[in-house]
């Protein structure tokens, strides 16, 4: 073949990546879908995210998780001490894996800090801070880990409401 033709060829081919207009499909489905955002979480927090009221719709969302661990447990605890003291790793009240062996353990122990973490570092500053801005993508990030954490919880057998 033609090396002009083959190069021509090839032109083609890269430009058809440039050119092609992006799929409309992606319009339609709202970003909780697109980021399998649990959906347990409470509509308000749809409706927040969707008024673009990010930061707020990040605190509901943490909310909903420490409810929902005060619920399964029993404990009256909320935040960074209900999550440490209920997935502690000797003693758990809440169990996410059997802590039989050394990585189930770590398991446990990995996931106390989880939800430890996200009270401290995403809930409370949402909570006590007036000033506090997300962008719908931050936002949407913080949802996921909250899709992550009570995915795990079903996962180890517990229902959410």
């Amino acid at each position: 073949m033609d090396k002009n033709l083959l190069l021509f060829e090839r032109i083609v081919r890269r430009a058809l990546a440039f050119t092609e207009a992006p799929l409309d499909e992606a319009k339609d489905i709202h970003p909780f879908d697109l980021r399998d955002i649990h959906p347990n979480i409470p509509q308000i927090v749809r409706n927040l995210f969707d008024n673009g009221h990010y930061a707020q719709a990040t605190f509901e969302a943490f909310k909903f998780v420490d409810k929902e661990v005060q619920r399964l447990s029993g404990e009256s605890e909320n935040g960074f001490k209900l999550m440490m003291k209920v997935f502690q790793e000797s003693t758990p009240i809440i169990k996410i894996t059997p802590c039989i062996s050394l990585s189930e353990k770590d398991e446990q122990k990995g996931y106390q800090f989880l939800f430890a973490g996200s009270m401290l570092a995403i809930r409370n500053p949402r909570g006590h801070e007036y000033a506090v801005r997300d962008s719908p993508d931050d936002c949407l990030d913080h949802l996921s880990l909250v899709s992550i954490l009570l995915r795990r919880l079903e996962q180890a057998g517990y229902k959410i409401a």
